[in-house]
């Protein structure tokens, strides 16, 4: 998870004034210095820090609780309010056609995030394009190219080339006729004075919407200057933080970022493709702190599920039918959503409570049943009644697993049947759901 440690420590935070028996100044005063210690831990700016948290204890101790709301949840919201202020403002970047120019320093994962933000368009329905401008690494070219193939993304470079501008300028004619154009510039080890008259000259060339800053998050507190360096030099209309899923410098990164008034629009979560989030402080914090984030979640599933898939398995289920090829579909969704451990994160509730080991059980255990399932035949899928004792035994074979495992497989899916069967002999929540769907659009009907 994004900045676990910071998580655990503002969540063991709550845990007090739930565990708490009255809400009162000794208490609250205790809580304060327990996120003052998490935030500088998280490398935050040591006055950022004294400053938040001094504000949280005077509203904790002198505002009132609005009606409704008791003393508990009153701090609670205080405490979330006051953290996504550390994080400044956000702005979208418009899902529209667009010329995107990437710039930042050596090392900060530039190149790799040329090939996620790509990702991200495409997702949109948007046809991306990928531009090599970065003629000082040599690896660069190639790395963009094979990300662009992996994607399967337009690319244009020119290897044997050493002008960013002119390899820039020919890339957005070769490429006008797509949506979404990137291009990945040069960096140095510092911002030079030649460095920024090549980021002006390319940024002219592409005639670019956007001028994206990538900033690696593990440089902490240093974020802050770098920001501002490129901001003031080329004038940057948004920054990505990079590598934020395992550095304890990543409060710092976010936080000093923000005080320069530059707008993060995407956070790097991983180091897969699809490891690229937009940037939105209200959300960023209700995972941190344990509360979900519904909304990530529902547009994760947006981007994973097939509509026509989904609403032919939707059917099927509605009106009863649930073999294990629609079991087999579920998982298939569940699984392309991501890991686990990221999709319980934005459940409110239930990634605070979950173990690690829990998660990874239960990541192990889908897996497993694919592959069983993969060994068995269409009739055993269709009617998996007639999967006996030696039927078990040659399933388990196949598959390269015990015999319990292929009972388990069937103990879980006989459970579900039953209730899917439950659900669908009871008329009346049939109905509110159907009508649930139709307005959401999906086309069902009352037969099946």
């Amino acid at each position: 998870m994004v900045l676990e440690k910071l998580g655990g420590s503002l969540r063991e935070a709550l845990r007090k004034i739930a565990g708490a028996s009255y809400v009162d100044e000794s208490l609250i005063k205790e809580i304060v210095r327990d996120i003052q210690r998490a935030l500088i831990q998280a490398d935050a700016n040591v006055q950022l820090a004294l400053s938040i948290t001094r504000e949280l204890q005077r509203r904790a101790l002198e505002d009132k609780p609005p009606p409704g709301m008791s003393p508990r949840e009153h701090v609670v919201r205080i405490i979330y309010e006051e953290l996504v202020k550390i994080l400044g403002s956000s702005r979208e970047i418009p899902i529209q056609k667009q010329r995107i120019l990437l710039v930042g320093l050596y090392g900060q994962g530039k190149t790799t995030t040329a090939g996620k933000l790509a990702k991200f368009f495409q997702k949109k329905g948007l046809s991306v394009g990928l531009i090599a401008a970065d003629v000082h690494r040599p690896a660069a070219y190639d790395q963009l190219k094979q990300l662009a193939e992996q994607i399967n993304a337009s690319f244009y470079g020119d290897p044997s080339a050493k002008d960013a501008t002119k390899i820039a300028k020919a890339g957005v004619k070769a490429l006008e006729s797509i949506d979404v154009i990137i291009v990945d510039s040069s960096g140095r080890h510092a911002l030079e004075p030649d460095l920024v008259k090549e980021i002006e000259s390319v940024a002219k060339a592409v005639l670019a919407d956007e001028r994206l800053l990538v900033i690696d998050a593990t440089v902490g507190q240093q974020a802050g200057p770098q920001a501002k360096a490129f901001h003031d030099a080329v004038g940057i209309t948004g920054v990505i933080v990079t590598k934020l899923d395992g550095t304890a410098k990543g409060g710092g990164a976010l936080s000093a970022v923000a005080e320069v008034k530059a707008p993060i629009v995407f956070i790097g979560v991983g180091e897969k493709v699809d490891d690229l989030e937009k940037f939105e402080p209200p959300r960023f914090i209700s995972r941190l702190l344990g509360m979900g984030d519904l909304e990530t979640l529902l547009e994760r599933a947006q981007e994973a599920i097939d509509a026509q898939k989904a609403e032919a398995l939707t059917k099927k289920i509605m009106a009863g039918k649930f073999t294990l090829h629609e079991m087999y579909e579920q998982i298939e969704v569940l699984t392309d959503m991501g890991p686990m451990r990221k999709l319980a994160a934005m459940i409110p509730g239930v990634g605070s409570k979950m173990k690690d080991s829990d998660m990874e059980d239960t990541q192990a255990r889908l897996r497993r049943f694919k592959i069983i399932m993969d060994s068995m035949t269409d009739e055993e899928m269709k009617d998996p009644k007639t999967v006996k004792s030696s039927r078990v035994q040659r399933i388990a074979r196949g598959a390269g697993v015990a015999p319990r495992d292929v009972k388990e497989l069937l103990r879980n899916y006989e459970t579900s049947r039953k209730a899917i069967k439950g659900f669908a002999g009871n008329r009346k929540m049939r109905k509110q759901m159907l009508q649930q769907l139709e307005a959401s659009g999906v086309s069902l009907d009352e037969g099946g």
